[in-house]
């Protein structure tokens, strides 16, 4: 999600119709109101409500390397300074997918995926390296892809 995600309290009802889409994201609303008790159209301003606080997204998930993206790596940045203004900058990138701020070796996580190594390589030291603040890069280099879920369900 993103930093605009605003705290929205979750009854029963909503976590189970985000519990059921986390199953499948083409469930018609119609099968979710039965399962839950709602109208199909109650159902579609539940979820009209949860997108736009935020608290979720739906989206086609695809496995980058079948779209011609054959590099996938998480990039490890140290920073001097708030590790934030970094995180917003490297965020802009079109081939960053998922950037997290950390309290450990590194400051801030990036997983970038490419097309090519020589795109990885362009991404990381002529514009990751660039950002004012980053002191250091790592890049760890995925040689595959075992499991990548988003169905943990809600609390």
């Amino acid at each position: 999600m993103s930093d605009k995600t605003k705290s929205v309290a979750l009854d029963d009802v909503s976590k189970r119709i985000i519990e059921l889409l986390q199953q499948d994201g083409r469930r018609p609303y119609a099968e979710i109101g039965r399962a839950v008790g709602l109208s199909e159209a109650a159902v579609r301003q539940r979820v009209q409500r949860l997108t736009d606080a935020g608290v979720m997204q739906i989206v086609a998930v695809t496995d980058p390397r079948q779209l011609g993206f054959a590099r996938m790596a998480m990039i490890g940045i140290r920073t001097a300074g708030d590790p934030r203004e970094v995180a917003e900058a490297v965020k802009a990138f079109d081939e960053i997918a998922y950037v997290v701020v950390t309290l450990g070796t590194f400051d801030v996580l990036a997983e970038a995926i490419c097309e090519t190594d020589e795109d990885l390589l362009e991404l990381v030291s002529k514009r990751v390296r660039a950002i004012p603040g980053v002191t250091h890069t790592e890049s760890l280099i995925y040689a595959g892809l075992h499991k990548d879920f988003y169905n943990w369900g809600t609390r």
